[in-house]
């Protein structure tokens, strides 16, 4: 690899890389963000403008932020995406297509909140959170708990909108099944408590993503990719496990990959640690080892903290991204999500390329609020 930073980037970060029917033309992903800038779940012109933007800053795929899906329980606000209804789609489609005019690829993530949901709060106020167990994060019980009848129109649901996606042009759909939300509940022993065929051992606890997974796919035609994103972390339990081992992993992960799981978007806090004891592997490394199927990297990229200190009132400052390179490299994962620093500055990419980082706009909480 050459010796010159920005030219070592640009052979690392610029090689075509092939998903199904979708050729991306570089390794660099746009890791999705809620921000709530969609009043009544639709998206109008200024969501296809900021998406747009990363667009033609380079990203070779953009994932956009978690959209609800069609079932009454699946969201907790009111200006957070829906990816169901004639309005909320039509918007969708023109986001799509601005993304598209502006050379990008794009898939929508899709969402369900689970017990995370605040009864009373919209998309529909009279409808009630739901999980596995009807166990919230921190222990308590103050949901419902899913009846076979609740797990099927779920996956029904998930389905529909995977079919939604490729009908209105998007390039695949990515499947939310990480930070504590509905998919994560199952998953995870401290929430999913069920003593029937989706609880209990890993691979039990496994079957409710799984299903998901295959009836997307078989929503979908073969080609069109499937990303399934996960966490051991969910909010505000940092520590969480749903894999103790790399064994507990590939159980998870190869039954995903075997319903039709095309990509795994392995979401940590920060890229760079290593995984499990014993190997320098990050998340995403193990993922790709364990499971055989491509692997997603993402947390803290060029920034020189975690999402959680920014919140926080901590700055984020402009770092290099070296470790990520070496790691490429050694072929550890084939692509990298960018969040934050993608959120402060639409050309980051463009600007690294090219060896203009002390032109990087770091992230930081005041432009929430002004993201476009």
């Amino acid at each position: 690899m050459p010796a010159n930073p920005v030219e070592r980037a640009r052979d690392v970060l610029v090689r075509p890389f092939s998903l199904g029917g979708l050729t991306l033309p570089n390794r660099v992903v746009m890791a999705p963000m809620t921000r709530e800038f969609s009043p009544g779940g639709v998206p109008g012109e200024d969501v296809a403008r900021y998406y747009a933007r990363r667009a033609a800053g380079g990203v070779g795929l953009i994932l956009t932020e978690g959209t609800y899906i069609g079932h009454d329980s699946a969201g907790t606000s009111a200006r957070v995406p829906h990816f169901h209804g004639d309005e909320a789609l039509a918007g969708w489609s023109a986001v799509a297509e601005a993304v598209h005019r502006a050379g990008g690829r794009i898939m929508p993530q899709l969402w369900h909140v689970g017990m995370d949901r605040t009864a009373g709060n919209p998309p529909v106020p009279g409808a009630p959170a739901i999980g596995p167990s009807g166990i919230a994060l921190d222990g308590a019980r103050s949901g419902h708990t899913m009846t076979q009848a609740d797990i099927d129109n779920v996956v029904a649901a998930y389905a529909t909108a995977a079919a939604a996606a490729e009908a209105l042009g998007f390039d695949g759909v990515e499947i939310h099944g990480g930070h504590g939300y509905l998919v994560d509940q199952f998953l995870w022993a401290h929430t999913n408590r069920r003593t029937d065929g989706y609880g209990g051992d890993v691979a039990r606890r496994t079957r409710f993503a799984a299903e998901i997974v295959a009836a997307c796919r078989s929503a979908v035609s073969a080609e069109f990719p499937i990303s399934f994103r996960f966490s051991q972390w969910k909010v505000n339990h940092y520590p969480a496990r749903i894999a103790e081992t790399p064994q507990e992993l590939e159980t998870i992960l190869g039954l995903l990959a075997e319903a039709g799981a095309d990509i795994f978007h392995c979401s940590t806090r920060r890229f760079h640690l290593s995984e499990f004891e014993g190997s320098d592997l990050n998340l995403a490394g193990w993922a790709k080892k364990v499971s055989g199927k491509p692997a997603i990297s993402v947390g803290s990229v060029g920034l020189s903290n975690e999402f959680l200190q920014v919140f926080q009132g901590e700055q984020a400052s402009v770092t290099d991204i070296v470790e990520l390179l070496d790691r490429m490299e050694r072929e550890e994962f084939d692509l990298v999500a960018v969040g934050r620093a993608l959120l402060g500055d639409p050309e980051w990419l463009m600007k690294v390329l090219a060896g203009r980082t002390e032109e990087l706009n770091p992230f930081h909480v005041g432009l929430v609020g002004s993201l476009h």
